[in-house]
């Protein structure tokens, strides 16, 4: 087949509220993942490994730490080509309005893409965690003469709330779309049968719907077209549904590995998965690397201790402690005897000097990481926190939503707010000996 100029735009994401706090002070797709990358290293970098180098990043919210990430990560040779350019929110002479959705965003940029007629743009989450060769995706979208195809998951059909829900015929075309379906009866009709239901692999005989992963491949007259008309502001609620019947929207049935990223649970269950023997989502994949910040930072220092299933990131250094199941960030510092169960800690923005203890800190100031003989467990631990020493932390025993300057309960997790401060002797929950 042809192959067409393809442009890929990713959505730098809204408030992410539901991620708050770690999205207190960062957008969603800054939020640091799996030790030394972040949520938006995972879309440009399957648009890389498929050979797509024309990357747009719209942003709105708390944008500065995503732009200084992006500008250090991402720079390209002139001769092939390759950027990553990114779109904040701005007022004009026609508009001051911040994006009202996904696609009145795409559409406030349409003159920065400049999209011809033949060109395919691929439009991504930034906030989601999967590996995809998007040529594929493309691909499919050519051989069905499509104007929309839309990547979908096979998800069982008690899993569907919250998601938009494909309809589809015996060739895979997307007949009906049902945006966020709570009755059961509507569930049901959206059940695959049919040649479709063979294109979802190990799926046995349970009963799946087909679930948008938000991720389209337009053509570029067919998306011009969508977004002429300006009151459509979201391309699940709006756009997709006003296209049915006029415009050939295909579905591309993707059967690795996905997770939207959009709670704090989920995120803490991302992070830790990662830990296991042979994770669902592998990092070591030398053939399809994942980008990022080139840090220069030396190896990660353990001195004693005992670990199991832990992701340990550069730059860090562990004195003697216990660390089970535990995503362990760039340059974070664990003290003598402190034990850690299942534990995200993002890591820190810089090495103090000496690493135990700066000279110019309070002498009542914690060190930047975690002090000696705590005791933590199921929490994440944002950027630059300070504990002391002797401190227990854990949700158990924590009312849900509980929050201070300093902590937040939330799906079960307890979170270690970014630059946090405790002190020494803290107890927050309950630890089982």
């Amino acid at each position: 087949m042809r192959s067409p100029n393809v442009k890929c735009v990713i959505m730098g994401g809204g408030r992410g509220s539901r991620l708050h706090p770690l999205t207190q002070a960062r957008c969603k797709p800054a939020v640091p993942l799996g030790g030394s990358y972040r949520l938006v290293d995972i879309p440009i970098s399957n648009c890389i490994n498929s050979g797509f180098n024309q990357i747009y990043l719209l942003t709105q919210f708390n944008t500065a730490s995503l732009h200084k990430h992006i500008q250090q990560s991402y720079v390209f040779d002139p001769f092939g080509r390759g950027r990553v350019d990114i779109l904040a929110a701005e007022q004009t002479l026609e508009k001051d309005a911040w994006y009202q959705g996904t696609a009145d965003a795409v559409r406030q940029n349409l003159h920065h893409f400049a999209v011809a007629d033949s060109d395919l743009v691929i439009i991504l989450s930034g906030d989601q965690l999967f590996r995809m060769n998007l040529r594929a995706l493309v691909i499919e979208h050519q051989r069905a003469h499509a104007d929309l195809t839309i990547a979908t998951k096979a998800v069982a059909p008690d899993a569907v709330l919250g998601l938009g829900v494909s309809r589809v015929n015996d060739t895979g075309e997307i007949v009906g779309f049902v945006e966020k379906p709570t009755d059961p009866a509507v569930i049901a009709s959206l059940v695959v049968t049919g040649p479709v239901r063979d294109a979802i692999k190990d799926g046995g005989d349970a009963p799946y719907c087909l679930a948008s992963m938000g991720i389209y491949v337009f053509s570029g007259r067919a998306l011009r077209d969508a977004l002429a008309d300006g009151g459509m502001k979201d391309f699940g609620k709006e756009v997709i549904p006003s296209l049915l019947g006029k415009r050939k929207i295909q579905s591309y049935v993707f059967n690795g590995y996905w997770e939207d990223i959009g709670t704090v649970r989920s995120f803490w269950e991302a992070n830790l998965a990662l830990t296991d023997p042979v994770p669902l989502f592998n990092f070591f994949d030398s053939e399809r690397p994942i980008y990022s910040h080139a840090r220069f930072l030396p190896p990660a220092k353990l001195n004693g201790g005992r670990v199991e299933r832990v992701v340990l990131s550069e730059g860090s250094i562990i004195t003697n402690a216990d660390l089970s199941r535990c995503v362990i960030g760039v340059r974070s510092v664990i003290r003598d005897g402190s034990r850690l169960r299942n534990v995200v800690m993002l890591g820190a923005d810089f090495h103090e000097v000496p690493w135990d203890f700066a000279e110019d800190l309070p002498p009542t100031q914690p060190g930047v990481g975690v002090g000696a003989n705590c005791r933590i467990s199921d929490a994440i631990i944002d950027k630059n926190a300070r504990i002391g020493d002797n401190v227990v932390l854990s949700p158990e025993g924590v009312e849900e939503k509980w929050e201070t300057n300093t902590f937040y309960k939330r799906d079960g997790v307890l979170i270690v707010k970014k630059n946090a401060v405790i002190p020494s002797g803290t107890v927050v929950g309950k630890i089982a000996d």
